[in-house]
Formats: structure tokens, sequence, C-alpha cells
């Protein structure tokens, strides 16, 4: 493969289980990394979104604005990324702004018999209004599952406001009717927690029925509003192809630099690939994170945020960040330490327009900066 290689190691990782998540509420209550966080309800034209934010727009920096998965919430989503010592020392450059879905967040009222919940494409169209009341100039998006789907149609929409993207777990087709057929048919014969499990999850985590898919089940049962809950899956399986074709004449897709992440055998692994196919390789990196399951900011966020940190810088964002395993003071870029993969693997890019794609990644010494992305980087961490 040419181009440059990215490697990632990880230090520590953190598994809820490894943590002691014993109690329903330890997840969802855990502190948010230090800082002046305040809530928001900030009406939309298509109804009112909550909004939690720390810190305030600097100089022509992006927000960073994150959007869950359905089943989530901003709280489960996103704490263990969030949390991870590293992400903070890159979080404190920036204003973060986690989304909660309609109806979605801790304490949500129910809403009434009868509510319309909004469409994907609505859900986007209610972020610009996000984006003007905080003054954001622009934003790098971090989504997952239905809020990677939310977070890639704003930016096909409102290129201008994007100016990077991380989607986690995208799917960037709509439900065939077999696959909405048996969606239903789930929800008639299992609980919700249960129909929703299987998307986040992947079913070596459901047979395994780890500490962390339990705790999840207790979550999404207990601090979610489970009728607000099925109208957000219900919409999310009703959702329409993403409208994107690299190959096409006149062919609309993403422009802004994208990195796309999967866990290995992960529910969205077939999706996320297909997503592939469909962007610009030129601006586009592509990680496969190996013994991460469906949710790799959940159970590998200190590989993930050392990913990150390599995007932003690819993008120009924090040249000089604090490396803790060196010196303790910030280093440059450059001089970065490497990550050094778990394994290695080949991934072929199925239904790309280039053929079939296999190629072996292999270690790498080398010390060079990561710089912008000038290629398609389909990475197993």
């Amino acid at each position: 493969m040419a181009g440059k290689e990215q490697q990632f190691t990880e230090e520590k990782p953190l598994l809820p289980e490894q943590r002691g998540a014993d109690s329903d509420m330890e997840l969802c209550e855990q502190l948010m990394p230090p800082g002046d966080w305040k809530e928001h309800d900030v009406e939309t034209p298509y109804g009112m979104l909550h909004v939690v934010i720390r810190g305030a727009p600097k100089g022509n920096k992006p927000a960073i604005l994150t959007f869950h998965d359905v089943g989530l919430n901003h709280k489960l989503c996103f704490n263990a990324f969030f949390n991870n010592e590293d992400m903070q020392e890159i979080t404190k450059h920036f204003v973060v702004c986690h989304i909660d879905a309609p109806g979605q967040h801790v304490g949500a009222s129910q809403f009434p018999q009868g509510y319309l919940y909004p469409t994907m494409d609505q859900l986007a169209g209610m972020l610009p209004t996000v984006v003007q009341h905080f003054g954001f100039k622009s934003i790098v998006g971090i989504g997952v599952g239905a809020g990677a789907y939310v977070l890639a149609k704003f930016a096909l929409i409102f290129p201008d406001q994007v100016e990077g993207l991380v989607l986690l777990n995208i799917d960037p087709n709509g439900k065939g009717w077999i696959d909405w057929a048996a969606s239903k048919l789930s929800g008639l014969t299992s609980s919700l927690p249960d129909t929703v499990l299987p998307h986040l999850f992947s079913q070596d985590e459901l047979v395994s029925n780890t500490e962390l898919v339990q705790s999840y089940r207790q979550q999404i049962n207990n601090n979610i509003n489970q009728f607000n809950l099925h109208l957000f899956w219900n919409m999310y399986n009703s959702r329409r192809d993403l409208e994107m074709n690299r190959g096409a004449l006149n062919a609309k897709t993403l422009k802004c630099p994208v990195m796309l992440v999967v866990g290995d055998n992960a529910p969205a692994e077939e999706g996320v690939v297909e997503c592939n196919s469909k962007l610009d390789p030129t601006n586009t990196t592509f990680l496969k994170m190996a013994d991460s399951g469906g949710l790799p900011q959940i159970t590998q966020p200190a590989k993930l945020t050392e990913a990150f940190k390599y995007f932003l810088q690819g993008m120009g964002y924090i040249a000089y960040v604090k490396d803790r395993r060196l010196s303790g003071g910030p280093v440059p870029s450059a001089s970065m330490t490497r990550l050094a993969r778990s394994r290695t693997a080949s991934l072929t890019s199925a239904g790309s327009t280039e053929g079939a794609r296999s190629r072996a990644c292999t270690h790498s010494d080398s010390t060079e900066g990561v710089g912008a992305v000038t290629q398609t980087m389909e990475v197993s961490c």
C-alpha cells in the first residue's frame, strides 16, 4: 500500500468491566472530564435538542461536536472516550458540544402519543441551528451509528460548516423490505433493549454476555425513556440511502477529511466498508480496530484517542500535544510516539470502484509525521 502508515498502541485499555461497573447508574453518571459543562435546550425548526457544552469558541478553531447512536445518549456513548486522559489533552484546545437526539437524554420527558419523531434528514437539519446558536465557525463531528449517519447527512447538505468527520459504525444504506420486516418481528418478540443490543455489539460480545453488555442492557432499560427510544429506533430503521457516489459524473460525496472507524466483527462492518467505497480516497482514512467489538470508543478509548489526535494533526490542528509517556511536556507532532498495532490484517473494500483492494498492513518504525491524509488507509490496530 502506497503512502504513510499509521500504527496504534494502547498503553492501558479501559474496559468498563475492568473498572468494576456494578451499578445501573455508574456508566451514565460517570463524571465528565474536568471543566464547566453546561446543559442547554436549543429550539430548532424540527423540535428541541438537548445540548451539553464545555468551553467557548476559540478563534477560528472548529468545535468538536458529537452525536450518539440509537439506544444511547451522549453520556453512554462518549463518556469513556472523553474521560480518557489523552483525550482531555486534546479537548482543552477546543469547545466540545455533545448533542442528544430528541427525548434520549437522561430524565427526558416522554413524548405524547402521536408525536411524529424527526426523520434522519430533519435531525441533520437541526444542527445548523446549534452551530449558529453557539457561534461556531465550523465543526469537527464525531458520530456513532445513527449519529454518524446524521453527521454525514449534515456534511452533505452544509459542507461549509464541517471541517472533518470521525464516523464510527456508519451504515450509509437504508433498510430493505426484508430487513425492515425482520426488525419489526424482533420488536414483537423481544424487549426493546434486547432488540437494540445487536445493533450496538458484536455477536461475540453478545454470546459471551460480558459485563459490558449486561451493563448497557440495564442502562438502556433504566435510563432512557423507552417510548422515546422506540420512536428514534423506528425512524433510524426507516432511513434512506445516503446519496454518495464518488465514481459517478458530478458525484456527490463528503468533501471534508473523514476517518471511518469500525471494530472487528462489529455488526456495522459491512456498512462501513461500503461507505468507504463511496468516499474520496484522497481524504479518507479507514480504521478497523482489533479487539474492540461493536463500540470502539467504549472498549478501546485510548486507541481511538490516539487516532483522533493524528486526524486533527493532519488537518493542521494541535501541532503540540502533551505526551505523558515521554517527558510529560509538549512534544511536536513529528516526533509523536507511534502506535504499535496489536495485530495486522488485510481488508477488502467490497463494492469499491477501484475493484477489490485487499491490502496487508505491516508494522513500521517510521517516525515521520502523519501530515495531511492523501489516500484511503485501511488499518487494523
